[in-house]
């Protein structure tokens, strides 16, 4: 057995049921997306009946935070490409949440701004997220979900993404 192996069964993860030898063990691109899927279902539920998801959620708090970001800003942001960001706001566009205007200094620029409804929907959500993230802190720990997210934030980067790429 590696040291690997014994810290995995002290962390319960070895050989108890769904979290019996798979590849999220041993590929942390899987490892990382499995958590995603896991996480973003008990954050939606604790979402309740908002009809969102989680990841739309993300996207509208972004847009609050970044005062009417261009979409190049917002895809930048959420690490998504611009088809992926477009896809994504078209039903949030539809429920008339968010809308796109053009940049008054670049007319070919597009910015993102909520409407008072996506903002609205926003405060409200953001209480319900504050108690799936209250959830999240005693559950796992709050230095560690302040470590975690910052590790998170790290992968996220550009300079991760160079180092990955041996551009360093």
């Amino acid at each position: 057995m590696t040291d690997d192996d014994d810290t995995l069964n002290k962390q319960g993860l070895n050989g108890q049921g769904q979290n019996q030898d798979g590849i999220w063990l041993h590929c942390s691109n899987s490892a990382v997306r499995r958590a995603s899927r896991h996480l973003g279902q008990l954050y939606e539920d604790a979402m309740g009946d908002s009809n969102l998801k989680g990841t739309q959620f993300s996207l509208i708090s972004q847009i609050a935070r970044s005062n009417e970001p261009t979409l190049k800003t917002l895809a930048d942001a959420m690490v998504m490409d611009l088809s992926a960001l477009g896809h994504t706001l078209k039903p949030l566009i539809r429920d008339e949440l968010v809308e796109l205007v053009p940049d008054a200094q670049d007319r070919r620029a597009k910015r993102v701004r909520l409407t008072e409804a996506g903002t609205a929907i926003q405060r409200d959500l953001t209480a319900r997220w504050q108690v799936a993230q209250d959830r999240f802190d005693k559950a796992f720990g709050k230095e560690r979900s302040q470590e975690l997210r910052r590790t998170l934030a790290f992968i996220s980067s550009d300079e991760f993404a160079r180092a990955f790429n041996g551009n360093d």
